[in-house]
């Protein structure tokens, strides 16, 4: 029987060349021949096939928006790159990953991984993966309104393509920055940088790129407000599309498309393109797409004065743009930068001290040989001073020694210095950090009074309306019933509306004033400070001031404090500030059970304080309904409340926890049972040597009915 020839590594190379090859003409053959690679890869236990054709996999559901499969295929890939350790195609995989992130709109991410494969495309020296990296870095520095390092990181990625003559690349990075310029509204750099991307995409066939270049162009022409241009590029996009059975692209096209008729006050068109592009765009999880879709339909249904579809919408796109570009997505994308910063200077360091540690090492054997030499000829010489030379050469093996521990202690000393210079560097880069944070705040407060001032000026728009029609109404001579009800029911909603503009407007004025608090810098300066009366005179202040807005308030307030409690450095008015909020809330928790339940309910707010070995503790608990689980992981987070509309900003917590952690080097914590109670604890930690308040000891427990 004749044997079949065995399948070599070589058929597993040429599948995987003939998929690249037809991956943009032919996309599904281009998956059929990787699939195949990778069976017959994994047959011959070919690790690099397989990792090669899980990785082209992974590139093909990515351009597919299946993000889930392309990124499981190239984490797989990773797994098995790592395993020789293969430096380039870990830079690639962690490109892909890059790429994934930065599709969904997770910036963090993206940076994350792009910064991860930087250091292994140069050790690699696989320049183009790493100008590949340098311009997703460059688009999300873009995302993330860092303009200049977005310019700069761009354009060192466009000479490197240059240089590397790859046009694919070229094309990447001239979208790059005529998607930054089109940002910046710097619309004639915005369009020459697009139309040379589109000049180069028509030059290599690469339909997907001029897609993305008409719709670039479409986007520049309707921000300007010329709608012909916009439609003209935009109907040329969808017809590429279409053409092509682009699913990809189709939202975006999609979108654009709806903003051209939105200028052209077409807003059925709007309607019906922004509705398909948001379910396109929800099924992929495109959140940019997503976040333009909302506004969009937010926009449209304004102009159809459908106000309720109009706020939902508006709801909708304020999350998405909270999630692609709030405090905590800066935040956490400049610690991922200065931490990558930091961590290249400390090697550096490291370099150097070794290197200059091996020539000491190298002076010190010649040295010691030359020493030696010495010794030998002078033994050979005089044999009779032996002795007294032996002597001198240990005296001088001790200087030297002495010498060279001089030196080390000099030496470690430099270190230790340029360590203290690296941390100083690093607590300017965390200032600079929180005054950025602090422009994002601002922003914040114009972003989030944006929807309750319009709430007052189309509610006010629509009062001037309801009084002219009334007026109408009366000015006839008779009044029919039917008549007299319609001026009812005009002044029914006439009240109605006064109603909900008074109700926005105090809503606004909350927002601003919980904002300004939240950015307001601390002026107090730390204090010895007894805990147990400070806590005293917060509950009082606390109670008279939410008994003043609630005259029917009761609870009973029990205060245990821990006798002989040591005095702490802390800023007192910080402190009190958190020990009011906590405590107003406890109020407002209690107030509401006792609304729902009625007299059966007896509403309980226990406070005190306890010493540990570590820290001192101000524990506050309340009988009240307890937080749910499901929000109980967000209630720090800015602007995130359990309370009902227009009752609180969600800021409070969010400040408390930043005055405890942040300004008091202390942590606070919060255990909760539904239904049953709520407890807070803050935890300070001792100071050195911490004096004890000269006063009579508090008494362990008070209980006051009120």
């Amino acid at each position: 029987m004749r044997q079949q020839p065995r399948a070599d590594t070589v058929r597993v190379q040429r599948l995987l060349a003939l998929a690249h090859a037809v991956r943009i003409a032919d996309m599904p053959q281009a998956m059929q021949l990787n699939r195949q690679a990778l069976t017959l890869a994994r047959k011959l236990a070919n690790t690099d096939g397989q990792a090669e054709a899980l990785l082209a996999l992974s590139i093909l559901y990515r351009r597919q928006t299946n993000y889930d499969l392309a990124r499981r295929y190239a984490q797989q890939a990773q797994s098995l790159f790592a395993r020789p350790n293969d430096p380039e195609g870990l830079g690639r995989t962690w490109l892909q990953m890059s790429w994934i992130d930065l599709l969904q709109g997770n910036y963090p991410g993206a940076l994350s991984s792009a910064l991860k494969g930087l250091p292994l495309t140069e050790k690699s020296g696989d320049l183009l993966t790493r100008t590949r990296l340098q311009i997703n870095m460059g688009n999300i520095y873009s995302q993330l309104g860092d303009y200049t390092e977005a310019l700069s990181t761009l354009r060192a990625a466009l000479k490197n393509a240059r240089r590397l003559n790859d046009e694919q690349t070229v094309l990447m990075a001239l979208n790059g920055l005529g998607t930054t310029y089109q940002t910046l509204k710097n619309w004639p750099q915005a369009i020459a940088y697009h139309q040379r991307s589109l000049s180069l995409s028509k030059k290599l066939g690469n339909v997907g790129g001029e897609i993305s270049d008409e719709i670039n162009l479409a986007e520049v022409y309707g921000r300007q407000g010329n709608t012909t241009q916009a439609l003209a590029h935009g109907l040329r996009a969808r017809q590429l599309v279409r053409a092509t059975q682009d699913t990809y692209n189709l939202p975006s096209v999609e979108l654009m498309l709806a903003r051209a008729y939105l200028l052209a006050n077409q807003t059925d068109s709007v309607l019906a393109l922004a509705h398909h592009a948001l379910e396109l765009s929800q099924k992929s999880g495109s959140n940019v797409n997503i976040f333009m879709a909302s506004e969009l339909l937010a926009d449209a249904y304004g102009q159809r004065r459908d106000f309720e579809q109009a706020y939902r919408y508006r709801n909708l796109q304020i999350a998405y743009d909270d999630s692609l570009s709030g405090e905590d997505i800066q935040r956490r994308t400049s610690a991922l930068r200065y931490g990558y910063e930091l961590d290249r200077k400390k090697a550096q360091i490291d370099l150097l001290s070794k290197d200059r540690q091996l020539q000491k090492q190298k002076a010190e054997r010649q040295r010691q040989k030359f020493v030696g030499l010495l010794a030998g000829i002078a033994g050979l010489l005089l044999l009779a001073g032996l002795l007294l030379r032996n002597v001198f050469l240990k005296q001088r093996a001790n200087r030297q020694l002495k010498e060279k521990n001089l030196a080390i202690a000099a030496h470690r000393d430099d270190l230790d210095q340029a360590l203290t210079e690296l941390r100083a560097t690093q607590a300017q880069l965390v200032q600079h950090e929180k005054l950025a944070s602090l422009g994002q705040l601002t922003a914040g407060v114009a972003h989030e009074i944006q929807n309750p001032l319009n709430f007052i000026t189309n509610f006010s728009d629509l009062g001037v309306e309801l009084t002219t029609e009334l007026q109408e109404e009366l000015a006839k001579e008779k009044l029919s019933e039917r008549g007299r009800a319609t001026i009812e029911e005009l002044l029914h909603d006439l009240s109605h509306n006064q109603l909900s503009i008074h109700q926005h407007g105090r809503r606004a004025d909350r927002i601003v004033k919980s904002m300004l608090e939240h950015s307001r810098a601390s002026s107090g300066q730390p204090q010895s400070t007894d805990l147990n009366v400070l806590a005293e005179e917060c509950l009082r202040l606390a109670h008279y001031s939410y008994q003043a807005a609630n005259k029917d308030f009761k609870a009973t307030l029990t205060t245990e404090f821990a006798p002989q409690l040591p005095s702490l450095q802390v800023v007192p008015q910080d402190l009190s500030r958190v020990l009011i909020n906590l405590l107003t809330n406890a109020f407002y928790a209690v107030a509401e059970k006792r609304r729902q339940l009625g007299e059966a309910y007896q509403p309980e707010i226990t406070i005190r304080t306890q010493e540990t070995e570590k820290d001192v503790r101000i524990v506050i608990r309340d009988n009240g309904n307890g937080i749910p689980a499901e929000v109980r992981q967000r209630i720090f987070e800015p602007f995130f409340t359990t309370k009902p509309t227009g009752e609180g900003t969600g800021l409070g917590l969010s400040l408390s926890y930043d005055i405890i952690t942040k300004g008091h080097r202390g942590t606070l914590s919060v255990e909760t049972k539904e239904g049953e109670y709520t407890e807070f604890t803050i935890c300070l930690p001792l100071a050195v040597a911490p004096q004890r308040a000269a006063r009579t000891a508090t008494p362990e427990m008070t209980k006051a009915g009120v």
